[in-house]
């Protein structure tokens, strides 16, 4: 559901250009991106939040959040639903 506006929110913050565009639902994030160490997750979280009007505590966030682009893009979704 949420998927190509999270795309597109790792694509800018991560400033991944043309490659973040192969990412698809399936695609590997933390540990396999270079780009996204733990300031960048920092960043990231803080324009997840400002893009789709959630609140993200420190206690929501695991390693299985970042997994895939498909379990971030879940996990916004599962947010927006609270």
């Amino acid at each position: 559901m949420y998927l190509d506006e999270v795309k597109a929110t790792l694509i800018d913050v991560l400033s991944l250009g043309d490659a973040g565009q192969r990412l698809n639902a399936d695609s590997p994030l933390l540990g396999s991106l270079p780009e996204l160490d733990s300031m960048a997750v920092v960043s990231l979280i803080g324009a997840l939040e400002e893009r789709f009007g959630i609140a993200i505590d420190d206690d929501d966030i695991s390693a299985s959040t970042f997994e895939t682009l498909g379990s971030l893009a879940d996990f916004v979704a599962a947010k927006r639903a609270e």
